[in-house]
């Protein structure tokens, strides 16, 4: 066994490690030019941390194993969520707003497929911590778009916005159980039109019908327009409202090319609560990036505040810029 590594690991070696280090780079220098501060997280924690980090689902794919006191550790799954704590317990008489942003490796078990196969992945995050509304959701959006440019990715990479209040107040309009609720969330995640239709036919789910055509689920200010159209219930028509508040600073930065919007995607639904992002590279088999507010999670620890943030996946970005130089 010696002479092999396990499944979902990999070497750097040469040219690519030296590229790998330039996007590591080229990341933390724009974090620092926006004043985010650099911080290292343990490698190793309490499980039951990334289990109120991330949810019970998300939390067991990590890498467990018990001290010798007993406790049950985990190889860090996550980042966000030890950076939730620091500033809810050891900074929490520390001015707001907090910036802090990080390139760490975390480790997941997940099944092996051609896109998502590694076990170790390093993330290229950032957290702001402390303020909410259109300002702090814009500063992260551009700070994404900003390393994606400085990477000579201008042209070949898109970032994706939802507001995930939008599905939450139609399935609360709905009064919908936890387990219809999951099924809807699947299968408008998953693109699943005839199931999803049979779906809203038995349970008479009307305002849902906005999810039921894929193509007018995703693209820029007219989807929106399209959703209202069909939305009425208040708690989702003030997301459409944040989500196209948004959408115009977006424009009035020059950046509405490289960003879309994608009502469809309903993955993380509870881990966010609010604006919730995608990166996509051309190139890359799946997306490169995530990220969203979460206002709910330092709650978890002490201390509840606004907070919204994303990662790059660096080996992700590594793949695609190697194949590029080639």
């Amino acid at each position: 066994m010696t002479s092999r590594i396990p499944a979902g690991m990999r070497y750097y070696i040469g040219a690519e490690a030296r590229l790998r280090r330039k996007v590591e780079d080229v990341a933390m220098s724009v974090f620092e030019s926006w004043n985010y501060e650099e911080v290292i997280t343990p490698s190793v924690d309490y499980y039951d941390l990334f289990e109120q980090g991330m949810g019970q689902r998300e939390a067991q794919r990590g890498f467990r194993f018990t001290d010798s006191d007993g406790h049950l550790l985990a190889l860090r799954p996550d980042v966000t969520s030890s950076v939730a704590r620091m500033a809810a317990t050891l900074l929490s008489d520390r001015p707001r707003p907090l910036r802090f942003c990080y390139a760490a490796p975390v480790f997941r078990q997940q099944t092996q497929s051609h896109a998502e196969w590694r076990r170790e992945n390093t993330q290229l995050g950032c957290e702001l911590i402390g303020v909410e509304g259109k300002p702090a959701d814009l500063e992260v959006l551009r700070l994404a778009a900003e390393i994606l440019s400085r990477l000579e990715l201008r042209s070949k990479y898109c970032i994706t916005i939802n507001n995930v209040e939008i599905f939450n107040g139609i399935a609360a309009y709905l009064n919908l159980e936890p387990r219809p609720r999951e099924e809807l969330r699947r299968l408008i995640d998953t693109r699943q039109g005839a199931e999803l239709q049979q779906f809203l036919q038995d349970c008479g789910a009307g305002e849902a019908r906005a999810f039921l055509r894929p193509t007018q689920l995703t693209g820029k200010r007219d989807v929106i327009q399209v959703a209202r159209s069909v939305i009425t219930n208040a708690r989702s028509v003030a997301a459409l409202d944040a989500l196209e508040e948004l959408w115009t600073a977006i424009e009035s930065h020059g950046l509405e090319d490289s960003f879309e919007i994608d009502l469809g995607d309903v993955s993380s639904l509870d881990y966010y609560t609010g604006l919730s992002m995608k990166v996509f590279v051309h190139g890359a088999g799946s997306s490169v990036g995530r990220g969203g507010r979460y206002d709910g999670l330092t709650g978890s620890f002490g201390r509840a505040e606004p907070a919204v943030g994303f990662v790059l996946n660096l080996d992700a970005l590594t793949e695609v810029l190697a194949r590029a130089n080639q």
